[in-house]
């Protein structure tokens, strides 16, 4: 199987198959993130990163080391509209029975010739999705409608594409963003607009993490005010290795980044060549999931690194830009890593999940701290010497 078959096959959706089965979706998820429209995968930190299109520039598509005959052949793309208020619920139940990739689209301009003979734009969301050829669509609608109760099949529309002309409008979309003054992601295939400036080079590959979310930018700003000087910083759930390869740019002696997507560990890598930087500064392994058995450094698994896995409390800062619930389920591994006293900073929510996770991390950290962009919030607090005992 292709790089990118197999990234979208496993990510965030990057991680756990979407922690969504069809009987089982979680309607809290604030939209999923968009991935490339090929074969049929995702990745599961990353749908973990669900890319709300507010003004956003869609998550961008890379040429890095695809050679399956997968991508010289056509995709489907559908355009749907549904109901808001069910528009999250319904998006992973699209995943589940068989979209590749998912695009919510809060915006009220559309170019579907076809608009809702029901309800109103206001109240509508549009969701772009994409499809196998081969695959029977209508089918996958009705089946993820019935799932989340929709009386009706939505209208849709389906066109068919080339990737490799997506790839390209996808590179031409992405360009470099300053994140704060002195600070820019620059595509691989873009010139950096100040030399003078921290110009972290990056080419996400089919790994979440463009710069251009929310979730990057305010944990980017994050790092900025705790790396001072020698820190060692973990990622957990590292995707495109920009978090990881800023710590070391901004001063930090040592990153080191998890993921439990092979894909994500390969753009990771890449993009630490692409920085110059060595894999003595840049450590990176797979993790298994939350019930998922213990990996061996073998085999399919050569990417993970039993030892920098079982090194807890060593890190002096921990970011996790994942999913609402991977962040919960995943709480007492996440914060095990950070030294007593360290920064943790947990990303990759909206505004009104921030409550949930502050009262599940409260066990743990001590002077929370909230910053929002848009709708998305991280939140940062020092691990406690001693967590709390829940009754």
């Amino acid at each position: 199987m292709s790089h990118a078959a197999s990234s979208l096959r496993s990510h965030f959706i990057k991680h756990q198959k979407l922690f969504i089965c069809a009987a089982n979706l979680f309607s809290s998820h604030g939209g999923i993130h968009c991935l490339p429209p090929p074969p049929s995968h995702l990745s599961t930190f990353a749908a973990a990163h669900r890319l709300r299109r507010l003004n956003i520039a869609a998550v961008n598509f890379s040429t890095l080391a695809f050679s399956d005959d997968s991508y010289n052949s056509p995709y489907l793309s559908v355009n749907l509209s549904c109901p808001r208020h069910i528009s999250d619920a319904f998006s992973e139940s699209l995943i589940c029975f068989g979209a590749g990739s998912i695009t919510i689209d809060e915006q009220e301009n559309h170019e579907s010739d076809e608009q809702p003979t029901s309800g109103n734009l206001i109240t509508q969301i549009w969701i772009r999705s994409t499809f196998n050829v081969d695959q029977d669509v209508k089918y996958c609608i009705s089946q993820a409608a019935n799932t989340v109760g929709l009386k009706e099949i939505p209208l849709y529309k389906v066109e068919m594409h080339d990737h490799t002309d997506w790839i390209k409008k996808s590179q031409e979309s992405f360009q470099p963003v300053e994140i704060t003054e002195g600070l820019w992601i620059v595509p691989e295939w873009r010139n950096p607009p100040d030399l003078q400036a921290t110009n972290i080079i990056l080419n996400p590959g089919l790994a979440f993490g463009t710069g251009e979310h929310p979730t990057t930018k305010l944990c980017l700003l994050l790092l900025r005010r705790l790396i001072k000087g020698g820190e060692h910083f973990l990622d957990y759930g590292t995707g495109s290795g920009v978090l990881a390869i800023a710590a070391l740019k901004m001063g930090a002696s040592l990153s080191v980044g998890f993921d439990i997507e092979p894909q994500a560990i390969t753009s990771a890598q890449h993009n630490a060549a692409l920085n110059n930087i060595g894999q003595e500064k840049l450590q990176l392994s797979l993790v298994p999931g939350k019930n998922e058995p213990q990996l061996e450094s073998e085999g399919e698994n050569f990417l993970y690194n039993s030892e920098i896995v079982s090194q807890k409390d060593k890190y002096d800062v921990v970011i996790a830009n994942i999913l609402l619930h991977p962040l919960l389920d995943l709480a007492d591994r996440i914060v095990s890593y950070a030294k007593p006293g360290a920064t943790i900073g947990i990303s990759g929510i909206l505004s009104e999940q921030v409550q949930t996770v502050i009262e599940h991390y409260s066990q743990y950290l001590e002077d929370m701290n909230v910053s929002m962009v848009d709708d998305w919030a991280c939140i940062s607090g020092s691990k406690k010497k001693e967590p709390s005992k829940i009754d």
